[in-house]
């Protein structure tokens, strides 16, 4: 298993550097445009843009450019937009991240135990009255654009219903640190989890019923009943076990996506000024630094993420663990 770690953190390294060099070369080194006039912003004038050349050293050699902006991003940390006028990048990202984390592990939560439920008591009741309807609102669910369902969340609890008994305590859109009102960060959030996660809860108890039934049919199964284990028994220990690789894959490629930007829309409805917040207002700015900033952070949440499925498929299957599989 401690084998399998340090695989995997080279192998994250090693990917990590590539994409940072392959982000360099798009954003610095693409023949016929020149960088600094990009990062200055539209109508810079010729004393911003030689400031732009010699903050980024663009009269260097292109390693040294490199290097030089691998060090401002993750040693010195003071990387500056020019868009808007000295604002320090990394500080950004770094104030932004709470909000997104905050938003998406409490609906990664929900839609995990709830996709589970779901997913299961389909599985057992497979055919019947209850696994047709479960199925249909998992359907359902992943039918509708989450900044829809953001919108008529909004709608029912900031608007229309907000004054009744069931929706007083909703309050007004935005977030609440959690260091200062944790009553309040999770009331400004709850309604947020829910929306984010209705989508991967209809999607991920699909899939994890598809996966057991499959498990079902597997020998492994067949000789756990003829030893005579119960059915709690070898659902728990063995099919959900198995099924579960699937679901952990699922999981850890949304997770990096998410947490990379992914929650955008959710953060635009409720007002969250999270990192896909500040990654659509960039984008408004053609604001280069703090796009390549982004993409680097969304990066290495994704890589992370890929590491650490690979790790939980290594507790999960011993034939990983053996590198058979």
């Amino acid at each position: 298993m401690g084998f399998v770690l340090l695989r995997r953190l080279g192998d994250m390294l090693f990917v990590m550097v590539g994409i940072s060099i392959l982000v360099f070369l798009i954003f610095f080194a693409t023949p016929g445009t020149d960088p600094a006039a990009r990062i200055a912003g539209r109508n810079a004038s010729p004393e911003v843009l030689e400031a732009v050349r010699h903050d980024f050293g663009f009269d260097r050699p292109l390693w040294v450019q490199y290097l030089l902006l691998m060090k401002r991003l993750f040693i010195t940390g003071d990387l500056t937009s020019f868009v808007n006028r000295g604002q320090k990048v990394i500080p950004s990202i770094m104030h932004a991240v709470p909000v997104t984390m905050s938003l998406l592990i409490g609906a990664a939560i929900i839609w995990v135990v709830f996709s589970i439920l779901i997913g299961v008591l389909a599985a057992v009741t497979r055919g019947s009255a209850l696994d047709k309807g479960l199925m249909i609102l998992g359907l359902i669910g992943i039918s509708m654009p989450v900044f829809w369902v953001g919108e008529v969340a909004n709608l029912i609890t900031q608007s229309r219903y907000h004054d009744t008994w069931l929706f007083s305590w909703v309050p007004a859109l935005g977030y609440v640190p959690l260091v200062d009102d944790p009553v309040g960060w999770f009331k400004a959030l709850v309604i947020p989890w829910f929306t984010l996660a209705i989508l991967y809860i209809g999607l991920y108890g699909r899939v994890l019923r598809a996966s057991l039934i499959e498990a079902y049919q597997e020998d492994f199964i067949r000789t756990a009943r003829a030893k005579g284990l119960s059915e709690s028994r070898i659902l728990f220990r063995h099919a959900l076990r198995t099924s579960l690789i699937t679901f952990v894959s699922l999981f850890g490629l949304d997770f990096g996506v998410l947490v990379g930007g992914g929650t955008l829309l959710t953060e635009i409805v409720f007002g969250l000024q999270g990192v896909g917040f500040l990654t659509f207002n960039a984008l408004g700015n053609l604001d280069l630094p703090m796009i390549m900033a982004t993409v680097m952070y969304a990066s290495f949440f994704v890589v992370a993420a890929n590491a650490v499925v690979d790790i939980v498929y290594a507790s999960l299957d011993p034939r990983v663990r053996a590198g058979r599989a």
